[in-house]
């Protein structure tokens, strides 16, 4: 990286001029993690680029795109006076169709925080009498986390620990949304995190396939400006490849120790994306061998039915339809102390980005979010 402000101005400057002069029509580049959403956000690459470069976001989210029926499942559970349930924080706030985890907690629920899914195998140690539930919700970049949890797991032969699986694979999303009518978007800045597990291979039909331009990129603001020149480049040259603008962390074969931790515990399995839809093989269970520690299995439960918000575009925000302010519930019902959808959750949500970084912070005058 450059070792003061105007050696680091003086690249900035060269890659917004190269997009400039390389960028001739409009284009939209779709940045698929919410991670890179919230940096574009803080750097204000957004203000800096070409007018006619346009940074869409996309269901890069996992708490965006767990669906109302895993959340009303997991609340069913919370319900439950004999069960515990292990959770990172974001997501006591995100909805099901009628309620949420927090409001469960508020309840009674025994609903316990967590920073990594190792910490359930204490929970669950010290209360033999009660069943540990951990909600394993995220991409590939947290999945071989939970893998490990459930190995351990077997290692301790705890009875008591199960995973409830919302983990999600980015591929198959990402062709999903290549084969939508709706979705026009002309390259990918594909996720760092998760392909610092995957590695670029996965993401090879996006070029090969679709003819569509992908960089992974990093999550520092020359990183961010230098992905999307790399984009710009290859879009003018009519050549799409993967790249990798990332490298001091993405390796071509990912890691291969995590790789095959996910291979040991889980299987690709249908998965229902928030605002998506069902998308074949695009999430992971447990398999046989590990059966015993999937909730849904081990511990069956009856859920009521769903009912779908309405009024709530998340799903068309992370499909990169709409900007978040086109929601006419966002910044007024829609609130991140409030969120009615799960984009307003997370901290690295479309919803909740725009809201604190975007036109919501003036428009709403909200600068202490």
């Amino acid at each position: 990286m450059p070792e003061n402000k105007n050696e680091t101005r003086e690249i900035a400057d060269f890659f917004l001029k190269e997009i400039d002069r390389l960028i001739t029509r409009p284009v939209r580049l779709m940045e698929v993690c919410g991670t890179h959403t919230v940096a574009i956000f803080r750097a204000g690459i957004r203000q800096v680029l070409p007018k006619q470069v346009d940074l869409v976001s996309g269901p890069g989210c996992p708490v965006c795109v767990t669906p109302d029926d895993y959340m009303d499942m997991a609340i069913a559970y919370a319900k439950q006076p004999d069960v515990i349930i292990t959770t990172f924080g974001d997501m006591l706030k995100v909805p099901g169709s009628v309620s949420s985890l927090g409001e469960a907690k508020a309840g009674g629920a025994d609903i316990r925080i967590v920073y990594s899914p190792l910490e359930s195998l204490a929970v669950a140690v010290d209360n033999p009498q009660k069943k540990v539930i951990f909600l394993a919700v995220g991409f590939e970049t947290t999945a071989p986390t939970a893998a490990a949890t459930v190995l351990q797991a077997a290692k301790q032969n705890l009875k008591n620990f199960f995973v409830l699986s919302a983990h999600k694979l980015v591929p198959p999303a990402l062709k999903t949304l290549l084969v939508d009518p709706e979705v026009k978007v002309d390259g990918f800045i594909l996720p760092g995190h998760v392909c610092a597990i995957t590695g670029e291979e996965p993401f090879q039909f996006l070029p090969q396939e679709y003819h569509m331009p992908a960089v992974v990129g990093g999550f520092e603001p020359l990183d961010i400006l230098q992905t999307v020149y790399m984009l710009a480049r290859q879009i003018h040259d009519g050549k799409p490849a993967v790249e990798n603008e990332y490298g001091r962390v993405v390796k071509l074969n990912g890691n291969p120790v995590a790789r095959q931790m996910l291979k040991e515990v889980y299987e690709p399995a249908d998965a229902v994306w928030r605002g998506i839809g069902l998308i074949p093989d695009s999430g992971l269970r447990v398999n046989e061998r590990y059966r015993a520690f999937d909730a849904q299995v081990a511990l069956p439960i009856k859920v009521e039915t769903t009912v779908k918000q309405t009024a709530c575009r998340c799903g068309e925000v992370l499909r990169g339809l709409i900007k978040p302010t086109e929601c006419r519930l966002f910044g007024k019902v829609c609130l991140p102390q409030h969120p009615v959808g799960a984009c307003m959750v997370s901290v690295e949500g479309s919803c909740a980005a725009w809201y604190k970084y975007g036109s919501g912070r003036y428009q709403y005058g909200t600068g202490n979010n």
